[in-house]
This record gives structure tokens, sequence and C-alpha cells, in this order.
């Protein structure tokens, strides 16, 4: 069974996670916002989801921009 590795990142606002989706793929990175796993946080209805191998320069680059995010969870899916 194969595992794959994600990062999803949380925001205080769909406003947020809508900024850091656009400043994110203008540099190039593959994510795509999904709804907040629930056991995740209950705050903001809208998370973006990242590969796990580019987790540190996505916020490297979310930071540089001045987004702000709440946390970064990892998230192991079983295909």
């Amino acid at each position: 069974m194969a595992e794959t590795e994600y990062a999803v990142v949380l925001f205080h606002s769909t406003q947020g996670a809508i900024k850091a989706e656009r400043v994110l793929l203008r540099v190039g990175f593959q994510v795509k916002l999904i709804p907040t796993p629930r056991q995740l946080s209950s705050d903001c209805g809208t998370a973006l989801r990242c590969a796990w191998a580019d987790v540190d320069a996505v916020c490297a680059v979310l930071r540089e921009a001045k987004v702000e995010y709440d946390s970064v969870h990892k998230v192991i899916v079983k295909e």
C-alpha cells in the first residue's frame, strides 16, 4: 500500500488561503485549496494542500510575501 505525504496549511481566514494560493502558484508550486479537515481545525473552512517535500519552501515564500498562516500539518494518505 503506497503512502503519499501532504502538508495542509491552515489560515485564519479564507481570504488568507486564497492569497497564499495566488502567491504560491505564481512562483510555480503545485498547491490546491481544500476544505479544512475537521480533525485539524474548526476555524477557517479553507486550507491549502501542497507536497510535504515542499513545505519548508512554501512557508518561506509565505513569510516573504507576508501571508499569515495559522499552522502546518502533515497528512499521510494511504492509497
